[in-house]
């Protein structure tokens, strides 16, 4: 394995401690720290070593996948390391930023019609593969998306904290990291309260349409195939405005700058937290961080940050 792959994982935690409500504590777990930037280089390592090893990806062989951006930069950075040839198909409403990431560690990007969501890259990622001959990773219907965070992160929420977490608060996209943190929680945790993150827009919280948060959100149950919504405790949305309200106070009074999907549930984790008894600890994930999304102009004014 190449030396960069050790680097995913073991990633940090830290406690908000100035915006947690009095006699309760928020902890963050920082995914930036990551080779690739964000939480996805781990289910992309997870889903490339895998095919690797039961045979459906061949050494050397090409790796196509649908992507809303941070799961193709962790595809890209792992499968040139494999030894692999990478094309991410990605809808043009997302981060420029991670288009050129991507292109920058090895991978051809495919863009498609922003209108199409992420059904219309599912289905050109399928057509190139059945072209090329390529494999399709697809992280929304991959086991091995949620066999990364029940072995990796969640142990490491469990580990870092001592095991002593009263809530954990997770955005959800392809669901693989709500799905994998929680279960390896629970498993452990029976008492544990599990919340959902979704943005304005998302069908789970019933609403259908544009939001500028990105990495988070479903446009239909084709992208929710694995959430295990036995481990669900509530679903929680999170309009714009609130992420962008919270992302400043995350910079200014914690000094620290998630993404949008962060700050959003960053909101969640906290409103949790001031419902829950004196003393009670809650855990919560940043996937990335706001500089990838800086030509949208996230750390401007909220009239300024565009939708992808």
């Amino acid at each position: 394995m190449s030396g960069v792959l050790y680097a995913i994982g073991q990633t940090p935690i830290v406690p908000l401690a100035r915006l947690s409500p009095p006699g309760r504590m928020v902890y963050a777990k920082l995914e930036w720290h990551n080779p690739g930037g964000s939480v996805k280089d781990r289910p992309a390592l997870y889903m490339l070593r895998t095919a690797l090893e039961d045979g459906r990806l061949r050494p050397g062989g090409l790796v196509v996948e649908p992507t809303a951006g941070n799961t193709g930069i962790g595809l890209a950075l792992v499968g040139r390391a494999l030894g692999l040839e990478v094309v991410c198909v990605m809808p043009a409403r997302f981060s420029p930023a991670k288009k050129a990431l991507m292109e920058a560690y090895g991978a051809t990007v495919v863009t498609t019609p922003a209108e199409g969501g992420m059904e219309a890259a599912i289905a050109k990622a399928r057509e190139i593969a059945a072209v090329e001959g390529g494999f399709v990773p697809n992280q929304f219907r991959n086991p091995a998306n949620v066999q990364a965070h029940y072995e990796t992160t969640g142990p490491e929420f469990y580990r870092q904290l001592e095991g002593r977490i009263d809530a954990v608060v997770l955005g959800g996209g392809s669901m693989g990291t709500f799905t994998g943190v929680v279960r390896y929680l629970k498993e452990r945790l029976p008492r544990l309260k599990a919340y959902l993150v979704q943005p304005e827009g998302s069908y789970l919280v019933g609403e259908c349409g544009p939001h500028k948060v990105e990495g988070i959100g479903a446009d239909s149950p084709e992208t929710t195939a694995l959430l295990d919504c036995a481990l669900v405790d509530g679903v929680w949305k999170v309009t714009d405005r609130e992420a962008h309200a919270m992302l400043q106070r995350l910079g200014r009074e914690e000094g620290v700058l998630p993404g949008g999907s962060g700050a959003a549930a960053a909101v969640v984790a906290l409103a949790v937290a001031a419902q829950l008894p004196e003393g009670a600890r809650v855990a919560t994930l940043f996937p990335d961080h706001a500089e990838r999304y800086l030509v949208q102009g996230i750390l401007g004014r909220f009239e300024e940050w565009k939708k992808p």
